[in-house]
């Protein structure tokens, strides 16, 4: 990685890696802009996604340090769920990293993922994930277009793809929901469907349908988001005839960002309903008339059916992020 010349010679860095100090969330943030700059974080950002993971432990923020000036040269976030994941007993996540631009191809980067891979197999974990976390993540996976060097790193360090995750934004400018969309709900209702904003007494029901029938994170996302901008009217839901939850959306969950849609699903017994088309236009008005020039969100399957139904509403794949795997030693 990177050198320092003096008089036409290369030196290389002489580095040590340490764990977790005081003052570092400002530090690697600051990194964060000129080592990964499409995904840059900002020091707020960081803290509440490491060091109020409920799962942190500060030997699992693994830093680069430059020896004689005490600079951070690059750095890796590993985490063991121990707690709020589900059941997902025997992995462990790297959630985010880097190194300084300057300071590569000196084998930094391959020492942080060694490491944490040597940190998370002596907390138990048979495996590790880049990224997918499902508690707290930056971006969903690599962007191998964006960052070459980080691919070809893990492709040498053992990491195979699991999947792909596709990031779509659609713009809002001109949007009007569309008059196909309109007879749609109005027949749903006509057979007894409801769609309404939610009220406090249907927190409850959404939360636990989202966790127990969608994803494991999303009752949270849900939780943490009215909780912490106390934003109920950003909660929609869809009502079967008989009464339960069956759907529901939201939007400006994650860090508060109203342009950011999601999460969002229908039950799988429900689906082909065109409840979940219904239920994305909602929200998609809503955002709209709140002033959102854009709706965008980091994860979804491009070949699923959800990902269909984005690129038929006009959604457009922004980028492709590789979740990706590699096993630990017994």
């Amino acid at each position: 990685m990177s050198t320092i010349e003096q008089i036409g010679k290369v030196i290389p860095l002489q580095v040590t890696y340490r764990a977790h100090r005081s003052g570092d969330a400002a530090r690697l943030a600051e990194l964060t802009t000129v080592a990964m700059p499409r995904d840059a974080v900002s020091e707020d950002w960081f803290t509440h996604t490491v060091l109020l993971d409920p799962n942190f432990d500060p030997d699992g923020l693994i830093v680069a340090v430059d020896a004689a000036t005490g600079q951070a040269q690059g750095f890796v976030y590993a985490v063991r769920a121990g707690r709020g994941i589900g059941p997902d007993p025997d992995g462990g996540w790297i959630t985010i990293g880097c190194v300084r631009p300057e300071a590569r191809r000196q084998g930094i980067g391959t020492e942080l993922v060694r490491r944490a891979g040597v940190f998370l197999a002596g907390k138990g974990a048979h495996w590790v994930n880049y990224a997918a976390y499902p508690l707290a993540y930056f971006v969903p996976g690599l962007d191998a277009a964006a960052y070459p060097d980080a691919a070809r790193l893990f492709e040498r360090a053992g990491f195979r793809r699991l999947y792909t995750a596709a990031a779509m934004s659609l713009d809002l400018a001109g949007y009007a929901t569309p008059a196909d969309v309109l007879d749609l709900r109005a027949a749903r209702v006509a057979e007894g469907y409801a769609f309404a904003v939610a009220r406090p007494d249907d927190l409850p029901e959404v939360i636990s349908f989202a966790a127990q029938r969608l994803a494991p994170d999303w009752g949270e996302a849900v939780r943490d988001s009215v909780m912490q901008h106390g934003r109920i009217d950003r909660v929609l839901l869809a009502r079967h005839p008989e009464g339960p939850v069956v759907g529901f959306s939201t939007y400006g969950a994650y860090r508060g960002l109203r342009e950011r849609f999601g999460p969002y699903g229908v039950d799988e017994t429900s689906r082909g309903t065109g409840l979940g088309k219904v239920l994305l236009h909602e929200t998609l008005t809503r955002m709209r008339a709140e002033g959102a020039q854009s709706a965008w969100f980091l994860w979804t399957g491009e070949d699923s059916p959800a990902g269909h139904l984005y690129l038929r509403s006009g959604f457009r794949i922004t980028r492709r992020f590789d979740v990706l795997r590699a096993d630990l030693g017994d």
